[in-house]
C-alpha cells in the first residue's frame, strides 16, 4: 500500500525526528550559490523547506526576502518560534501545500523537496515552477541523480530531469556534483533552470 504523503506523515517525521534527510547544514553547492549572489533583494524560496538552514544563511548575509513553505505544522511551528528574530527582517515560514502557492519568485531553491513529493506529482511541479517564477527567475539546487528502494526520498536521474524539465523551461543545466557532502558524494546534481515558456 503506498503511503500518503500528507501534513500528517511530515508533521509525524519532524516529531519524532524520522528525518534522514537533514544533514544539519546548508549543503556546500548551495552555499558557494548563495556567495556569489550579489543582488541582496531578490525574492527567494524554500519549498519544502524542513528546518531551512539555507534560509538563515540568506538572511544572515544580509538577504532581505526569504520565503520558507512547509507543509508540516510540527516544523513550521518550531521555525516560528526559533527564528522570530528574523521576522519582522524579511524572512517569511508560511504553513501550506506548495501547490497552493499563488506568488511569484526571482528564485527557488531545490533541496530534497522534489525528491520527497511522490513521482507522480514531477510534472506538476515542473508546471508549478514555471509559473511561481518571474520571467527571469531561476530554479536552482540539488537533485538525486540515483536509484532508492521505495521512498521517499524518490530517486531519479538527470536525463530524467533534463527532458521534464525542458518541457516547461528554455534553459535546463544539470552538472555533476563536485562538493556533495560525503555520503551523498557522486550521486547529486546541480541544476540550474531558468526562462519559463
Amino acid at each position: 500500500m503506498a503511503i500518503k504523503l500528507d501534513q500528517a506523515y511530515w508533521d509525524e517525521r519532524y516529531q519524532h525526528g524520522y528525518t534522514g534527510w537533514d544533514i544539519g547544514h546548508v549543503a556546500d553547492p548551495l552555499k558557494a550559490y548563495f556567495d556569489q549572489l550579489t543582488n541582496k533583494d531578490l525574492s527567494i524560496l524554500i519549498p519544502g523547506g524542513g528546518n531551512s538552514y539555507e534560509a538563515i544563511y540568506l538572511m544572515e548575509h544580509g538577504f532581505t526576502n526569504v520565503t520558507i513553505i512547509d507543509i508540516s505544522t510540527v516544523v513550521t511551528e518550531r521555525l516560528q518560534l526559533k527564528h522570530a528574530h528574523w521576522l519582522d527582517k524579511g524572512l517569511r515560514i508560511i504553513c501550506s501545500d506548495f501547490f497552493a502557492l499563488d506568488e511569484q519568485f526571482d528564485r527557488v531553491i531545490e533541496q530534497t523537496f522534489f525528491c520527497a513529493l511522490s513521482p507522480e506529482l514531477r510534472e506538476a511541479y515542473a508546471k508549478k515552477m514555471a509559473s511561481i517564477l518571474h520571467p527571469e527567475g531561476k530554479l536552482v539546487g540539488l537533485w538525486f541523480d540515483r536509484d532508492f528502494e521505495g521512498g521517499p526520498p524518490f530517486g531519479g536521474h538527470a536525463s530524467e530531469y533534463q527532458a521534464l524539465f525542458s518541457r516547461y523551461f528554455q534553459q535546463v543545466q544539470f552538472t555533476p556534483c563536485i562538493n556533495s557532502i560525503q555520503p551523498r558524494s557522486g550521486t547529486e546534481i546541480f541544476g540550474i533552470i531558468s526562462k519559463p515558456f
